[in-house]
């Protein structure tokens, strides 16, 4: 089995509104040095062994994890996992 790692960002200029909340509220509770915060996704995903699984993960990203347009995305692939 493996498990794969995925973090999911938006990317730079893309407006990210909750970021902005959360920035404000840590700036409303006294931490005045959080000058941004960009909100994300992390995914962990178990597969069996598979000789394709990063172009099946590639695949699962572009096609639902992520939105290309909008979102950078990374991720790592962990060999031998037991669960």
């Amino acid at each position: 089995m493996k498990k794969v790692k995925i973090h999911i960002t938006l990317k730079e200029g893309v407006l990210d509104p909750q970021g902005k909340a959360v920035q404000g509220s840590l700036n409303t509770l006294g931490y005045q040095s959080v000058e941004e915060v960009r909100i994300g996704k992390y995914l962990e995903l178990i597969l069996a062994d598979d000789a394709n699984v990063e172009e099946q993960v590639e695949e699962m990203c572009k096609k639902l994890l992520a939105n290309p347009v909008i979102e950078n995305y990374q991720y790592t692939v962990e060999e031998g996992v037991t669960q």
